[in-house]
């Protein structure tokens, strides 16, 4: 099963699509996940950020069975002690993952509001982290949700769904876990 949990503001007018997106791409059950987190949970004030591994931590708590997943969306800005930023971050092959909407944001880059053009790049880095938690690593495919973006520019180029490779790797997986 996974979860998507909007926190700290994180676009819960999209948690529906993700969750069908989810389910489409994992094979899996998804449902929403509404969690009590306050305002300032792993907010670094010297940063005036979130930190995501400390978010990451915390959102372990919230995971409803063992083996379900949970992706929380913030709207929070999101960073990594050696980033000045990421989009998102993911326990490689755990349970928890997380993902912000602040830098997917048109007016972040001083232009207008694009719910839309938000809510596909959400889309593509949900599916990106999540991918992460079943442990799927970063593709050279630059059309794979698993490919690696340092930019909006590149998150736009790439698709919500996993290339072929992926893919496979992902089902090879879900076969050792059932045989």
């Amino acid at each position: 099963m996974i979860h998507v949990a909007p926190i700290h503001a994180g676009f819960p007018e999209a948690v529906g699509r993700i969750c069908r997106h989810a389910q489409e791409v994992f094979h899996t059950e998804s449902q929403p996940l509404y969690t009590a987190f306050a305002p300032d949970t792993g907010f670094d004030l010297k940063r005036q950020q979130y930190s995501s591994t400390a978010l990451l931590a915390m959102l372990l708590d919230e995971v409803p069975r063992p083996g379900d997943k949970l992706v929380a969306i913030t709207g929070g800005d999101l960073f990594i002690p050696v980033l000045t930023f990421v989009f998102g971050e993911a326990q490689l092959d755990g349970s928890v993952a997380i993902t912000s909407t602040y830098r997917l944001r048109e007016k972040f880059y001083g232009l207008p509001d694009n719910p839309g053009l938000t809510l596909d790049r959400l889309e593509k880095e949900v599916i990106h982290e999540l991918g992460h938690t079943y442990g799927l690593r970063h593709c050279d495919n630059y059309m794979c949700a698993m490919h690696p973006c340092t930019g909006v520019e590149d998150i736009d180029l790439k698709g919500a769904e996993l290339c072929i490779s992926c893919a496979r790797i992902l089902w090879s997986r879900e076969e050792e876990v059932v045989g």
